[in-house]
């Protein structure tokens, strides 16, 4: 590990202490996690601390941990993964925070500590299903205000549930249930069915 990673961990520890539940250090980059409870309070840290001054989310987006590691996986559901750069000190920190409920995932905005985090909360309310307290316009960002579900959810099905479509006698654009045929999409040279490639 580089001296400028090593002084980023200690500075991580030295401010945030028992906030921080996990931190790991993989392909030269810092990961911490810390309780949906602390998410608030730990972002503020990483952007105001001297020692940290991390001034920019680079990114924030939303994960479904269902089916992960082929099902080994025994934990939360939904998480936020947010990616900070510090300007000041040329430092770079993922941070991932778990929603505690499964059913109806919620954590707080991050607005009002990063404007920019609006849009990437709204994209991981469409495609997630991801709530964000506080938001001050949480609404479909990609998908149609019309659409049903959240399709990058891992329990949602790869065909969809409806098409849309324009319907030249009515005049008008149309929803009606899906009619592509359900088929199998993982390629046949990695498929197990006994074929072989020719």
């Amino acid at each position: 590990m580089s001296a400028k990673l090593d002084q980023l961990t200690v500075n991580l520890q030295a401010v945030l202490g028992e906030k921080i539940t996990k931190q790991t250090l993989a392909l030269g980059e810092v990961t911490i996690e810390c309780k949906a409870a602390d998410y608030l309070a730990v972002c503020q840290l990483l952007r105001d601390d001297v020692n940290l001054k991390f001034e920019q989310l680079i990114d924030l987006c939303g994960v479904d941990y269902q089916e992960y590691g082929e099902g080994s996986y025994d934990g939360l559901r939904y998480a936020v993964v947010c990616h900070f750069l510090s300007i000041t000190h040329n430092h770079r920190v993922r941070l991932r925070v778990f929603a505690q409920d499964e059913d109806f995932p919620v954590l707080p905005t991050l607005v009002d500590t990063w404007p920019v985090a609006n849009w990437f909360e709204r994209e991981a309310f469409d495609l997630y299903g991801l709530m964000f307290e506080n938001h001050p316009d949480l609404r479909r960002l990609l998908t149609d205000y019309g659409f049903v579900g959240h399709p990058f959810r891992k329990d949602f099905p790869m065909i969809g549930n409806v098409e849309m479509r324009y319907d030249p006698e009515q005049q008008r654009v149309i929803y009606q249930p899906v009619t592509i045929e359900h088929r199998n999409n993982v390629p046949r040279v990695i498929r197990d069915d006994g074929a072989h490639r020719g």
